[in-house]
């Protein structure tokens, strides 16, 4: 059982580091599940344009196959003007369709307004909604004063929200995909 996190910005670090400590947290707690995180700033993807897999680049091959090959996810955005990043929605672009359906999916953000926590209900769960996935009803969303100056999550109220959803998406995958 394959859960991917996917850190959806190629800027900044927060993000990777709030999707690192959920994964870190099933890991610690459910060895038997395999993590992985996809950092896009490790990319070099190209802007989804229509035209098949095939002829994307080798990067953005990889990407979508890694995506593909999941079995359950947790996605990171940094909000930006109130809003999922650009590349978070290009990757949505470039997957298909049928890879989200059915799986469970559950989110994080980062931001730097306390209100910016509403872009998960009102932009990301209706996107993992077209997709048909099962959508964790938790997910953390962390503002800058949360994080100390190594980007290290120091807020206790977080800590425990990153547990939550770590225990809720490995019981939901669980119990949406016995095997």
């Amino acid at each position: 059982m394959k859960l991917l996190g996917i850190s959806g910005t190629i800027t900044g670090s927060k993000t990777a580091a709030l999707v690192n400590k959920v994964l870190n947290e099933v890991e610690r707690n459910y060895p038997d599940v395999q993590v992985e995180l996809l950092d896009l700033r490790n990319y070099k993807l190209e802007f989804c344009d229509g035209r098949p897999n095939s002829e994307y680049n080798a990067d953005t091959q990889m990407v979508i196959e890694t995506v593909n090959s999941a079995d359950f996810y947790l996605v990171g955005t940094p909000i930006f003007q109130a809003s999922i990043s650009g590349a978070l929605k290009n990757l949505f672009d470039l997957i298909p369709v049928a890879t989200f359906r059915q799986k469970v999916i559950g989110f994080v953000a980062t931001g730097g307004t306390y209100q910016h926590f509403l872009v998960i209900e009102n932009q990301l769960k209706p996107i993992a909604g077209y997709f048909r996935c099962y959508i964790a009803p938790s997910y953390v969303y962390a503002h800058s004063e949360h994080f100390d100056k190594n980007n290290e999550i120091i807020d206790s109220d977080v800590m425990e929200r990153i547990s939550s959803l770590a225990h809720e998406l490995v019981l939901m995958q669980r119990t949406f995909k016995k095997e």
